[in-house]
């Protein structure tokens, strides 16, 4: 009777991305059924509910449970269509004041949304408990949402994700086609419509848009049963290709024998898969290169072709649905744009693209167009009103439909926004890729905002302005690094044509730039005032340099960090393996008689590798992170966070560390590392080139050819890495390497 749950718990342990924040979490689930098990849901504090969508399943559930439950335990049902209130009739009083609808978004550990769903009978203090420890204890990003059919995100979101499918289908659009279009360049997922449907299940989307055409028939949320659309999926459900878990639905995953696969798209005329081919329209063309995506789209829309078309018309869409749902699902716009971000994963939600695009602008546009615009719209346009959010002295606003006036959009007084910064003239200084913002109480804000956050000579001279006003100006009490993009960093710019000029050469350009990129780290790590780096997401390269020079780290739970230099043919030379040896060789070397084989075995490995963490706990497990840094569930607090801990830093009379000595391991343990690599050579298992470079992180790591181990100076260490990295990356297939990824995102073996 646990054949069920025990497969889907190793399904769990095998899945990529990984569903567990590390592999030892699984040892905290105890599995069971409800034949032999039930009981033991009197011993708990919280039943979340994921039975089958059936009314009838559910309730005989919970009138069970009810006969066993404590007073005050909390249920919550995870339905995603069916009423919260219709689950809880003629159940105990204690119960209906305990329970509520709690809609986690799948998967849980990397979708953020989490709607809660009070029913009139919920007791209100504890949607208000529930809320806050959701998001501080989970990371959740709460919308409170009323009791309505789909509630919010899914409401919203199956109408125009059926719209965007049905507009394609029936106008000659391709799968492919739409998908391209509909993707990042709209500020949407690279999943856009189709690879999403497939995500999430074929059978899985038609029996939403089921549950919601019963609900509410008429609804557009539930079109995807109806015409071209609606015939296809039944289709693709009758044969069985219901998405990636089938491995074949809008798309065919296809294999190739060198273990690379392709996915090939659905042919909707001949219903076959057909292979990929390139997907070209003019205004992508003139669009693509725009990195501001209200600028983009308003410059997208003005375009005819067919790509233009297809953006116009899905906006429109979502704009009209958005504002006729407006006061039914929500009395606010900020709750259905929260939900829509957080949801489905898009730059913006509707009422916020509908801002970029100008509201008054386009509702002329949307009328000739046969796009119902709500009378609250046009009743704010004509009270003078332009745009549902702005800006004000006192924080951000937006507009209430039902008073018809502006109101402050209250955030916890935990969060520190970058956008509210720059907006509030705190940038105290800028260039093309960094700025330094005051965020009161005498703590300083470096932010990242290159092309991909990359680490050029613009972040090194802002961290150098920043230590600089630090050490002139004793108000500034320390800083926090960190920034609200996509992504922490990618990395050091490793452009070759950008390690030419001033007529020196190469060799002497890069060994320059890597001294400085060196100092900077020491400086940071030296610095008289506490610096709080705040990564999350990818934090490659020279960005995990950075954070490994801070005094503390704050980190959020999703952190995929690594030293990956390795895999453009280079080596980590802004202190990378000098950290690496001093958290991970060094307490182990500080014991009498410590081996130093095992902990460098690691660091080699590690490095050699380029092993990114898959989050925040593996990070400690490979030593980038230490006991004394702390990790953060919830993303919107993270710079907030860390800005508490310089002030507990400051406080608590910071001093920077005392300079440390470095363990040298000397030739012993690096002709244990070359045997390792000859090995692994013989078996063709490296390449000639990852010989050499695995060969030259040896010598680093252990000090070089030095006849007995030894303590050294970090700057010793440091030189080590540099010289290295000016020797690799002058080597032809090094740069063959960094030219690849820089073109194709994914690395090369030669």
């Amino acid at each position: 009777r646990n054949r069920i749950v025990q497969a889907g718990v190793e399904r769990m342990k095998k899945s990529q991305p990984p569903t567990f924040y590390s592999s030892e979490d699984v040892m905290l689930i105890s599995q069971g059924n409800l034949e032999d098990d039930f009981s033991e849901l009197k011993k708990v504090d919280w039943v979340v509910e994921a039975i089958v969508e059936d009314l009838e399943i559910k309730r005989r559930f919970y009138k069970r449970l009810d006969s066993i439950r404590p007073i005050g335990q909390i249920v919550s049902s995870n339905t995603s269509g069916l009423l919260i209130h219709d689950l809880s009739s003629n159940l105990s009083a204690d119960f209906r004041r305990h329970f509520l609808g709690t809609h986690f978004f799948n998967p849980p550990r990397y979708m953020r949304l989490l709607e809660i769903i009070p029913t009139p009978e919920t007791d209100p203090d504890l949607v208000e408990f529930l809320s806050q420890f959701v998001s501080l204890r989970l990371g959740k990003g709460v919308v409170l949402c009323k009791d309505t059919p789909n509630f919010i995100a899914n409401r919203i979101g199956g109408a125009s994700s059926s719209f965007r499918m049905s507009f394609g289908l029936e106008n000659g659009y391709s799968v492919e086609e739409v998908d391209r279009i509909a993707g990042p360049l709209m500020g949407y997922p690279k999943t856009a419509v189709f690879r999403l449907l497939d995500l999430v299940g074929v059978d899985v989307a038609l029996m939403v848009a089921s549950n919601i055409a019963d609900a509410l028939p008429g609804d557009a949320a539930g079109s995807g049963l109806q015409g071209r659309v609606g015939e296809i999926m039944n289709t693709l459900v009758e044969r069985g290709w219901l998405g990636t878990k089938s491995e074949i639905g809008f798309y065919k995953q296809v294999h190739h024998p060198d273990g690379s696969r392709e996915f090939w798209p659905l042919d909707t005329d001949l219903m076959e898969h057909v292979p990929p081919g390139k997907v070209r329209f003019d205004s992508i063309g003139e669009v693509r290169n725009i990195k501001d995506l209200g600028e983009r789209l308003r410059a997208w829309v003005q375009l005819s072709d067919r790509a233009a078309q297809y953006v116009w018309h899905t906006l429109a869409f979502l704009f009209s649905y958005s504002s006729m749902r407006v006061p039914d699902i929500s009395d606010d716009i900020l709750s259905i744009d929260r939900a829509m971000r957080l949801g489905f994963m898009m730059e913006a939600g509707p009422f916020e693209y509908w801002d970029l695009l100008g509201v008054s602008d386009t509702v002329s546009r949307m009328d000739a167009g046969g796009y119902q615009v709500a009378q609250w719209v046009r009743d704010m346009l004509g009270n003078g009103y332009t745009c549902f959010y702005r800006m004000t002295a006192d924080g951000r606003e937006q507009y209430n439909p039902l008073r018809a006036e502006y109101e402050k959009i209250e955030v916890s007084h935990k969060s520190v926004s970058v956008r509210a910064l720059r907006a509030s003239g705190k940038e105290l200084n800028s260039n093309s890729e960094a700025s330094l913002f005051d965020i009161d109480d005498g703590v300083l804000l470096l932010e990242f905002h290159g092309k991909a956050n990359t680490i050029g000579v613009g972040v090194i001279e802002m961290v150098q302005a920043a230590l600089d006003i630090m050490e002139r100006n004793s108000e500034y009490l320390g800083m926090v690094i960190g920034n609200q993009g996509s992504l922490f960093s990618a990395g050091a710019n490793i452009d070759p044509q950008s390690l030419i000029g001033g007529g020196e050469s190469p060799a002497k350009v890069v060994d320059r730039l890597a001294r400085g990129f060196q100092t900077t780290m020491m400086g940071l790590r030296y610095c008289d005032k506490p610096i709080v780096v705040a990564p999350f997401g990818r934090t490659l390269g020279g960005a995990t340099e950075f954070v490994l020079a801070g005094t503390r780290i704050v980190a959020h739970i999703d952190l995929y960090m690594g030293l990956v230099e390795v895999g453009v043919g280079l080596i980590p030379a802004g202190g990378g393996c000098k950290e690496l040896l001093r958290r991970v060789v060094n307490p182990v070397m500080a014991i009498m008689d410590g081996d130093p084989l095992p902990p460098i075995k690691s660091v080699f490995e590690t490095v050699g590798m380029a092993k990114v963490s898959m989050g925040a706990v593996e990070a400690r497990h490979l030593g980038f992170i230490l006991p004394a840094d702390r990790i953060v569930m919830n993303l919107d607090e993270l710079l907030g966070e860390a800005k508490r801990e310089v002030l507990h830093l400051s406080g608590s009379g910071y001093v920077p560390p005392r300079r440390e000595k470095i363990y040298a391991a000397g030739r012993d343990t690096l002709a244990a590392l070359r045997a390792a690599l000859f090995q692994m050579h013989e078996g063709k298992y490296i390449s000639d080139h990852d010989r050499l470079i695995g060969d030259k992180l040896a010598w680093i790591l252990t000090g070089g050819d030095l006849s007995n181990p030894t303590w050294v100076d970090e700057q010793y260490i440091l030189d080590l890495e540099r010289e290295a990295f000016v020797d690799l990356i002058q080597m032809p297939k090094t740069i063959e390497r960094i030219v690849y990824t820089l073109k194709t995102g994914k690395p090369l073996r030669n």
